[in-house]
């Protein structure tokens, strides 16, 4: 399966290991799927990764060190097309990245903007729950 993870699951996952966001990043990297991102879906990463706030909850050499795994290990989609379906630019970004990507979902867990399309170019957009369910991963 390949998945796009949006920017808020990823940072979701690594601030909280146990939940569903965290189960399926660690799924990721035990090889349960593909994951899609783009250079531009990096650079994002990157810049939320560096919030001071976050500085405290996640180290910023381990933040760099997954960023960098990310970028060696996913599948890195490439001439993004143009979207506009959403009021936010970035998730634009986002979702073309997942078209792109020929993405299987996008998961989210950006309710108002994100979630709330249902799909982008046939691509399911679902929750960290539902993805979880899909993956078939039990509760550990």
């Amino acid at each position: 399966m390949r998945l796009l993870l949006d920017t808020n699951i990823v940072v979701s996952g690594l601030l909280s290991p146990k939940g569903a966001p965290g189960r399926l990043v660690r799924a990721w990297l035990d090889g349960r799927y593909d994951l899609i991102t783009s250079e531009e879906q990096l650079d994002e990463l990157r810049r939320v990764l560096g919030y001071e706030h976050l500085k405290p909850l996640i180290n910023p050499a381990q933040a760099r060190d997954f960023v960098e795994n990310v970028n060696a290990l996913a599948i890195v989609a490439v001439d993004l097309p143009t979207l506009d379906v959403s009021p936010d630019p970035d998730d634009n970004v986002i979702l073309a990245t997942a078209v792109a990507g020929d993405a299987e979902a996008v998961v989210s867990g950006d309710k108002g903007d994100v979630l709330s399309l249902g799909e982008v170019e046939g691509i399911p957009i679902i929750t960290a729950r539902q993805a979880v369910e899909r993956l078939g991963l039990g509760e550990d």
